[in-house]
């Protein structure tokens, strides 16, 4: 199979703008925005939309990408700068959380948009996965998350975070955060059902 050429310059340029278009027009519009409304936003003809991402699922499934890439990098740099891995875990979910706030319509996507498998392909490509597993092995072996936590455990919170922080005012996605951090602390003694 032939590896895929880099991007031309322009067409770097051209598929950065139509991101950050669809990004607003995603928060403008939810899931009515058209792939007009992005390249309108854009600068550019619906063709270079149409170049770049076959669909509007494509286009949506590189937002998340992005998304998702950010959440692992921000989990591997607390994972190597900080010591205590509770505190790691804990801080990397709340900015994971924050930065849902901030994007509801990312939230909306993922939660309504995205299909699981989709959504699992994605972490497993951009780290994502990884990034859970080592944050669960980490945190058992420091005896600070429970021995029959899952890395698949995360994606769970992550869901209710965005459902939760999708709603606006009406959840508190702190609060969700919090309990289901408290559920995985080594402290509890409740076995978790399979």
């Amino acid at each position: 199979m032939e590896a895929a050429r880099p991007l031309r310059a322009d067409a770097r340029r051209n598929r950065e703008r139509v991101l950050d278009a669809a990004r607003a027009s995603f928060r403008e519009y939810g899931r009515n925005a058209q792939m007009d409304d992005v390249a309108r936003r854009a600068g550019v003809g619906v063709g270079t939309v149409y170049r770049h991402f076959p669909d509007k699922a494509a286009l949506v499934e590189a937002l998340v990408s992005e998304r998702f890439r950010e959440f692992a990098e921000d989990g591997r740099r607390a994972l190597e700068e900080e010591d205590d891995v509770w505190e790691a875990f804990t801080g990397w979910l709340m900015r994971c959380g924050e930065w849902q706030e901030s994007d509801r319509a990312f939230c909306e996507y993922l939660t309504n948009a995205v299909p699981h498998e989709t959504k699992a392909l994605v972490a497993e490509r951009e780290g994502l996965q990884e990034v859970d597993r080592l944050f669960i092995e980490k945190g058992k072996r420091a005896g600070v998350i429970r021995d029959d936590a899952r890395p698949d455990d995360i994606p769970l919170i992550m869901a209710g975070i965005a459902a939760t922080a999708r709603t606006g005012g009406i959840g508190n996605w702190r609060r969700h955060l919090h309990i289901a951090l408290d559920g995985l602390r080594s402290a509890s003694d409740r076995k978790l059902p399979d």
